[in-house]
């Protein structure tokens, strides 16, 4: 039984003038069939950039100069152009973060869901027209038919999100890759819009990919959690797992950085400040040649500055690239 999505070694490389970005530095996960895998890290990770090389869209002067990624058992990589047109829409689907970018403006929404079915299946207009408006309702969007004859900007931001999800899972792929689908969104909409969306993803068996700063929302939401920092992954595991277990210092930096409300009984006490990583993030054109987080770990020792660490197991589903971990498993 193959994964939905594997990603063995994966290396995308951005060449510029500066030199050599190594936007994604050998990441490897898997995510099963009807999982939710978040991966998450700072702005500049290379998350976003994870889910494009996996369809393969990875932007100029961009190029994936090494790696694999097996889609149910096929690898991506020796599709050709014309091969991953089929695979993106269908098997594939993208939710991004900002649905007027994604949306035409100059298009209905039915006009654009249509267009999705009609390319990827041999339906009629109507037959098109059916699915959709199903769809529409699935993610509940307030009056479906209606909802066709409009144009993204009559829409609100939570109601653009909704066709977003729908147009995502109209074909019912194999995987969705949702890049921080909640951003613009207040709070109230932004629980909707997840429900919907992982309420649609499990009904289907659809596997998840998503990318979020929000570990609120992880811990809500994830099965697995991939950890990433400068184009690498320091660490994954179970929800859980991360979040009672942080074994790399990056993640457990992560988790100390989330602001929590304090009780009645704590009011009368001395405020503590937030905890700031100190440090900044490496350029991905000058990367350290040990592990990328060296130089803002307190933890540190010698070898971390010399040598990247391999990923050390902790558990069968949990494991840290960090030179402090080797002894541990």
């Amino acid at each position: 039984m193959f994964p939905v999505l594997k990603i063995d070694d994966l290396q995308t490389h951005f060449f510029t003038r500066t030199g050599i970005a190594k936007a994604i530095d050998g990441v490897g996960f898997h995510i099963d069939k009807g999982e939710i895998v978040c991966v998450v890290g700072e702005s500049g990770c290379g998350k976003s950039m994870t889910a494009l090389s996996v369809l393969r869209l990875v932007p100029h002067p961009g190029r994936i100069v090494g790696g694999e990624i097996w889609l149910d058992g096929q690898n991506l990589m020796a599709f050709s152009e014309r091969e991953m047109r089929e695979v993106r829409g269908d098997r594939v689907s993208m939710i991004f973060q900002e649905p007027m970018v994604s949306l035409n403006p100059a298009f209905t929404i039915g006009n654009q869901l249509i267009e999705a079915v009609r390319v990827h299946r041999k339906a009629s207009r109507a037959e098109a027209w059916e699915r959709s408006v199903e769809m529409l309702r699935r993610v509940d969007l307030p009056s479906p038919e209606a909802r066709m004859n409009a144009y993204p900007h009559e829409l609100s931001g939570g109601m653009r999100q909704r066709v977003m999800i729908a147009e995502a899972l109209l074909l019912d792929p194999v995987l969705l890759l949702a890049d921080e689908p909640t951003t613009a969104l207040d709070v109230t909409v932004q629980a909707q819009v997840l429900d919907v969306m992982v309420r649609a993803a499990r009904e289907s068996g659809t596997a998840v990919m998503m990318i979020t700063h929000n570990l609120a929302v992880v811990s809500e939401i994830a099965d697995r959690v991939v950890v990433m920092y400068a184009g690498r992954v320091v660490e994954q595991g179970t929800t859980e797992e991360i979040f009672t277990r942080p074994a790399h210092p990056y993640t457990q930096g992560l988790l100390r950085a989330i602001p929590t409300l304090s009780t009645a009984a704590e009011d009368d006490a001395p405020r503590q400040p937030l905890y700031e990583m100190g440090g900044l993030v490496p350029s991905l054109t000058d990367l350290p040649p040990g592990c990328a987080f060296c130089p803002r770990c307190s933890a540190a020792i010698d070898l971390c500055a010399a040598q990247k660490p391999p990923a050390f197991p902790l558990g069968e589903t949990h494991a840290a690239a960090c030179w402090l971990r080797r002894t541990e498993g």
